[in-house]
């Protein structure tokens, strides 16, 4: 799962490709778009018999397609056949909307679109598992998330109504009856709209499915939520390792 930041669609995706930049992954100069191929290159020297590599809605979209095909010719040229899915998070049992691409490639002889890769497990809505903890909003914002009404989705519908201005669209919020949206790397935008507060860090933790006792270092708040936001849930991987297991492919030898 390289780092992907670079395909995001909330990123500066095209202007960050081919180009050194100091990203919070490591905080040294380097590329990220280039990740996948590093990948590729640790898969021609262990030859695994499958291989699992995961990344953004945002590959699948505009220019980036560009790196989907790169993706299929190297695999290809070592030797493996490739399949690629985006999947859902939210139909495979997690309590968030996380949508992400997956390649799944081997180098046996099995047919990979054989494996069913569609999930109906029943959606997770907020007020199923959220602890009622999080933290006050103060100041404005705080005045402005009093005055949301159930309609709102973020704060830019509450500002366009009492203020008459489209703004705060990235601070979104999160209602008992549905499910939480895409938690973002350090971003601190998810709000409580029954509770009228922050969702809290154990909220942010039980969405990516990580369990409560994960030691992330630390348990401040913007620690959890950015490397919540930067993973794959465990729960997608098991999902999809599952099904791998059921149709049978690691019991093929070559």
């Amino acid at each position: 799962s390289p780092p992907c930041s670079t395909f995001s669609m909330a990123g500066q995706r095209e202007e960050a490709w081919g180009k050194e930049k100091r990203f919070k992954e490591g905080q040294k100069l380097q590329t990220l778009d280039d990740l996948p191929f590093a990948l590729i290159e640790t898969v021609a020297k262990l030859r695994p018999k499958v291989v699992i590599i995961e990344n953004v809605e945002g590959l699948l979209l505009g220019n980036a397609w560009d790196y989907v095909k790169k993706i299929h010719t190297q695999l290809r040229n070592l030797g493996y056949t490739v399949r690629h899915e985006l999947l859902k998070g939210e139909d495979m049992g997690v309590p968030q909307k996380r949508h992400r691409v997956f390649f799944i490639a081997t180098r046996l002889d099995f047919d990979l679109q054989s494996i069913d890769l569609r999930f109906f497990y029943q959606p997770v809505p907020y007020g199923a598992f959220k602890d009622n903890r999080g933290e006050k909003v103060e100041g404005r914002m705080g005045a402005a998330l009093a005055q949301a009404i159930e309609t709102d989705r973020d704060f830019s519908d509450i500002y366009k109504r009492i203020e008459g201005k489209d703004k705060g669209f990235g601070h979104r919020l999160v209602h008992n009856n549905e499910i939480m949206p895409t938690v973002l790397a350090g971003h601190r935008d998810l709000y409580d709209f029954e509770n009228r507060t922050r969702v809290s860090t154990s909220d942010i933790i039980c969405a990516q499915t990580f369990p409560q006792d994960y030691d992330f270092g630390e348990k401040k708040y913007s620690t959890v939520e950015y490397l919540c936001g930067m993973s794959v849930p465990p729960l997608m991987i098991k999902r999809i390792v599952t099904r791998l297991i059921e149709s049978g492919i690691f019991e093929k030898e070559k």
